[in-house]
């Protein structure tokens, strides 16, 4: 009787690290905003009062997979500690793996919102997003990273003093996720990098 008790207590302990060790990769993705955040700039202006952090000249912000470049990204935390990043740039440049699935979500524009929150990415300004061989650009993408629901939108000739620009987009089929995908006007479609390289996306 003692044996089998000791076993079962042992079983009863290991199992909780054998899950924890064979979950799969999204709960470690979306442990991301759990991470200490990684900052370099050429200047930095912190309000603690305000909870808001100003980092200006060739911006680099690192947090578990997540990555952001900019000319000027200001960071705002919540009383909760979850964190509001806007990203200013020629072309600010946006990093993270997929919660859902394997790969990356890269995202460029001139001006990018991210909310650790909701997990709601917002690209402004010539916009463009890579979902692996997934390539979509407007003028405005929002995109939820736990849904992995994406909206594009083209610009309004009434704020943009000039004709209303197409939405493009070059979607892969399901089967041919490793086939590199063909150019489309207007798009310019590249193989997910390693890592983002500033100015990558012109």
């Amino acid at each position: 009787m003692y044996r089998t008790n000791h076993k079962l207590l042992l079983a009863t302990f290991l199992l909780p690290v054998f899950l924890q060790l064979w979950a799969p990769a999204c709960f470690a993705d979306r442990a991301d905003r759990n991470e200490p955040m990684h900052l370099e700039a050429d200047q930095v202006i912190m309000n603690d009062a305000q909870q808001i952090s100003t980092f200006i000249g060739n911006v680099v912000l690192s947090q578990g997979t997540l990555l952001i470049r900019g000319d000027k990204i200001i960071v705002t935390q919540d009383k909760d500690g979850f964190q509001h990043t806007d990203a200013y740039g020629n072309t600010a440049e946006f990093r993270q793996k997929r919660e859902t699935t394997e790969g990356y979500v890269e995202g460029y524009g001139k001006q990018i919102e991210y909310d650790t929150r909701t997990g709601i990415l917002n690209l402004y300004g010539k916009a463009r997003l890579k979902r692996n061989l997934d390539v979509v650009s407007g003028d405005h993408i929002t995109y939820n990273a736990k849904t992995e629901i994406f909206k594009v939108d083209s610009n309004d000739a009434n704020t943009n003093n000039g004709p209303p620009q197409r939405v493009r987009a070059v979607l892969q089929p399901k089967n041919k996720d490793n086939m590199t995908p063909p150019s489309a006007s207007g798009v310019l479609p590249v193989t997910p990098s390693p890592t983002v390289a500033p100015g990558q996306a012109k």
